[in-house]
């Protein structure tokens, strides 16, 4: 019996995705560019499984290529690439790799936040420049840590985690949110605010919420203007929750003191956006994920949500597990 065709958008080192050996015939896409290549196009038909990352638009199109289509593993915990309302409407599982990834982004995320508030892109910047001169009291000045307020926007495991290093530090923690969170609360003596008394109110602002209809655009001009001309604004989330241009000008006209950037809007930034420019913007190319033991833990999750559907098992991680009922 011929095994089942799964379609692999991009490589990833053999040893991350050994469950499939001798359980599928795989077939691999290049490194670059984002989306499926043609020659995977074409493979569409016979297609039974796909393995794809967060910069693959997995749409309409893609499902009508792919009659026999049975799963899509997401290696990426956010899903907003694919159109999980066509896939439930065709009883199509897809899949996801939550938490594996949650210290790792939380990691940098605070690391942004440190980086944008003290300005190190620039003072590094200007040390290889020769800028740096004899000791100047007010050389490269950032901002305080300890009794500043960090409003973390999006309280999920990230979130939370975020939170915890930012405890470490001595900072006051506030946080929006759809609902009140008691374990935060009660651990680490947060306050639930609006999002505008948060953002009015926060020293550094972490954004942490999924990429939603709601949440598209949230952090716009009028959300900018309420913040604090000395608040450092952190993004590890989404490009499109922050509104480009608006930001872009914030950062010029001084409205907020800097900006720590892991994803962007477009994504990739093309090399001449103005942004790389702000020295008072410090931009990381979505890498919250980027550690030896998170990349390959996602990849051995995406591989057990791909095998489960592939052998019509309840995906382990699924983001739309109403098609099970669908199939009842």
């Amino acid at each position: 019996m011929a095994y089942p065709l799964v379609l692999l958008s991009h490589p990833v080192p053999p040893e991350w995705i050994t469950a499939l050996q001798g359980r599928v015939r795989l077939i691999v896409g290049p490194a670059q560019p984002a989306g499926l290549a043609p020659h995977l196009l074409e493979q569409l038909p016979e297609a039974e499984g796909l393995l794809c990352l967060l910069s693959d638009p997995i749409n309409e199109s893609i499902f009508s290529a792919a009659p026999r289509l049975q799963v899509v593993s997401n290696m990426a915990v956010g899903f907003d690439n694919i159109d999980i309302a066509a896939a439930t409407r065709r009883s199509l599982p897809v899949g996801n790799t939550p938490d594996v990834l949650t210290q790792a982004t939380a990691d940098l995320a605070f690391g942004l936040l440190l980086a944008a508030g003290r300005g190190l892109g620039k003072a590094a910047q200007d040390a290889r420049d020769g800028l740096w001169g004899s000791w100047a009291p007010t050389g490269w000045l950032g901002m305080d840590f300890p009794g500043a307020t960090l409003g973390i926007v999006g309280l999920g495991k990230i979130g939370r985690a975020v939170a915890q290093r930012a405890k470490a530090f001595g900072m006051k923690i506030v946080y929006s949110g759809r609902q009140e969170t008691s374990e935060i609360s009660e651990m680490e003596g947060a306050e639930r605010l609006s999002l505008p008394d948060l953002l009015s109110a926060s020293d550094f602002v972490s954004l942490h919420c999924p990429l939603t209809a709601q949440t598209r655009g949230l952090i716009d001009e009028s959300a900018l203007r309420r913040m604090k001309p000395t608040a450092v604004l952190v993004n590890t989330a989404r490009g499109a929750i922050v509104q480009t241009d608006a930001l872009l000008r914030a950062l010029r006209e001084n409205w907020i003191f800097a900006a720590g950037l892991d994803v962007t809007d477009p994504e990739p930034l093309p090399p001449t956006h103005p942004l790389y420019d702000l020295p008072n913007c410090f931009i990381t190319p979505h890498i919250g994920s980027a550690t030896f033991g998170a990349r390959r833990r996602m990849a051995e999750m995406a591989c057990e949500n791909l095998l489960a559907g592939l052998e019509g098992r309840r995906l382990p991680h699924c983001v739309n597990p109403q098609v099970y009922e669908v199939k009842k």
